[in-house]
């Protein structure tokens, strides 16, 4: 797969991810209030997929979905604190294992797909 429709993939999970979230809370559905919460984790996407690329893997590869997700929880969280918004024990685990299902599953199912094709001929 190439890297941009996995970056696409990454980037529209992380918008569910908080549209989720937001929906939760019931807070009210705009475009301000989403980008105020989705802004920390894009960073973090970006610097996932910066040092997936630095480091030259297969953007579908797990190992790659497992920097994304890392970097994404880490600096989204980071920056969410450093901005004022919460960073509670119970959202870290909320986000750790959503984004986690997220951006490392889809590639799970991709790789799994892969290996149940046959080889062409």
């Amino acid at each position: 797969m190439r890297a941009w429709p996995a970056l696409l993939v990454d980037a529209a999970l992380v918008v569910v991810f908080v549209l989720i979230g937001r929906r939760t809370h019931d807070d009210p559905l705009s475009l301000a209030g989403l980008a105020r919460t989705a802004w920390p984790f894009a960073a973090g996407l970006a610097a996932g997929w910066a040092v997936t690329m630095l480091r030259r893997r297969p953007p579908a590869s797990l190992v790659s979905g497992v920097t994304v997700w890392v970097a994404t929880v880490a600096v989204g969280m980071l920056l969410r604190a450093a901005s004022g918004q919460g960073t509670a024990a119970s959202f870290v685990v909320v986000a750790t294992v959503v984004l986690g299902a997220f951006l490392v599953g889809w590639r799970a199912v991709v790789a799994a797909t892969a290996r149940r094709r046959p080889l062409p001929r």
